[in-house]
């Protein structure tokens, strides 16, 4: 075991992925020379050359437009697109074009892309560079949407979304690249829509992805010391959903919340809650709450951004009113 950031997990990963695998190639804005905005390709083009490190335009719809044709002539393209919010340039591409080939020729032609992006506030970058758009992705069959929250998960599922034939659209939060955690010395792929219960529970489940599973995971420390038993479940993957998994907990703890870095309304957490209703309602001894971002293009102002934002009180005080409802504490 090494214990890194979750940055150097993912450049340890690319990195693995194309010793491993010469048709595996990376492109994106400053991904090369400058080494990435967030320093995921650090050294790479000196270790590989500009062949298979490929610095790109600032035009997103024509790079993942070129990429897709890389990738259905039989390469592994990985494409960094500088923030999520730059993905809805190739919007088209992604959506109209990597998610359908497969489908639209009948099997003849994969499309085996992936595509890093990262999200998500708190950095004071203004409201069209720190949303969760991943709810436009996980809505389209054909796409697999990934979301891990530690260092040793975002190698694992790196490594699938690169070897899986599909294209994937594989998540950051740009609050995630500093946190630690150990990462094993040989990290095996994990399996690509398979949530994770990183922490059994009897008395709530506490349902996340991403940054706010990190803060799920928190929360439930704390709330052990006041004698409530927690358990969190990460989700790890938007599409494909592990619905199975969210409804065997709660059928287990009777009682939900759900966390998300993204709007309330249409959101991840809508379909989560919708998920619980059909497979577990006879089990619920209470409503299931949601925890997420206010409903507002997110603010520069430091204190404005922050209080816009789901923490771990405010999904502290879900867990709180929602344990009350059911009248056991």
């Amino acid at each position: 075991m090494a214990t890194v950031t979750y940055r150097q997990a993912l450049r340890d990963t690319l990195r693995a992925e194309m010793l491993r695998d010469e048709d595996v190639f990376l492109m994106g804005e400053e991904i090369g020379v400058f080494e990435g905005s967030y320093k995921i390709t650090e050294g790479l083009l000196k270790e590989f050359g500009p062949r298979r490190v490929r610095d790109t335009p600032i035009a997103e719809e024509g790079f993942v437009g070129a990429a897709i044709g890389a990738a259905m002539l039989g390469l592994r393209p990985v494409v960094e697109i500088m923030t999520i919010n730059f993905s809805l340039l190739a919007l088209d591409q992604i959506v109209n074009h990597a998610a359908k080939i497969y489908g639209m020729f009948g099997g003849q032609c994969s499309v085996p892309m992936v595509i890093r992006t990262p999200g998500g506030g708190g950095q004071q970058l203004g409201a069209t560079h720190s949303q969760n758009v991943e709810l436009f992705y996980s809505f389209i069959p054909g796409l697999k949407v990934l979301a891990p929250s530690t260092p040793a998960e975002a190698s694992a599922m790196l490594k699938a979304a690169i070897r899986d034939d599909d294209p994937v659209l594989f998540l950051e939060n740009l609050a995630l690249y500093n946190t630690k955690g150990e990462v094993p010395d040989e990290v095996a792929p994990a399996e690509i829509g398979r949530a994770a219960v990183t922490r059994e529970g009897t008395d709530i489940t506490l349902i996340a992805y991403s940054r706010m599973a990190r803060v799920a995971a928190e929360v439930a420390e704390k709330l052990a010391a006041d004698g409530v038993s927690a358990e969190v479940v990460d989700l790890r993957s938007l599409r494909p959903l592990d619905r199975e998994t969210i409804v065997a907990s709660v059928r287990r703890t009777g009682c939900a919340v759900i966390a998300e870095d993204d709007w309330l309304t249409y959101g991840i957490g809508a379909e989560i809650a919708a998920t619980i209703q059909e497979g577990a309602f006879d089990w619920l001894d209470a409503p299931v709450r949601r925890v997420a971002m206010a409903e507002v293009p997110l603010p520069y102002s430091k204190p404005l951004e922050l209080a816009a934002l789901p923490s771990a009180e405010s999904l502290v005080t879900a867990v709180r009113d929602t344990l009350a409802a059911t009248g056991r504490r």
